[in-house]
């Protein structure tokens, strides 16, 4: 069980915080294909984020009062749906999101 439950926590790192989480993942639990799984996809996560937020600071009118509020608010869903997911013992794709993570193969 407490292998369980420490794959479940770096899981969940991985997809809390982001890049951050990734790399502590990588650097303790890179054979853990559960914490991976969704490190990966908190990866992800983090690096579309990080896109839409200077795609939608540059984008004067536009990207500040349609892309930046509306993509904020999906990214904030798929950031819940993926903490909800690593907490949950299975392996889950994050909707879009895990889609692009499984073409990483680390």
């Amino acid at each position: 069980m407490a292998k369980e439950s420490d794959s479940k926590l770096f899981a969940f790192l991985g997809v809390f915080l982001g890049i951050v989480g990734f790399v502590i993942v990588l650097l303790t639990r890179k054979t853990d294909k559960y914490a991976m799984y969704y490190a990966k996809q908190g990866l992800v996560l983090s690096v579309i984020w990080i896109i839409l937020y200077v795609v939608g600071t540059f984008l004067p009118i536009i990207g500040w009062f349609i892309i930046l509020p509306i993509g904020s608010i999906l990214m904030l869903v798929l950031w819940i749906i993926g903490i909800v997911y690593s907490l949950s013992g299975k392996e889950k794709p994050i909707p879009i999101i895990g889609m692009l993570a499984d073409k990483f193969k680390i």
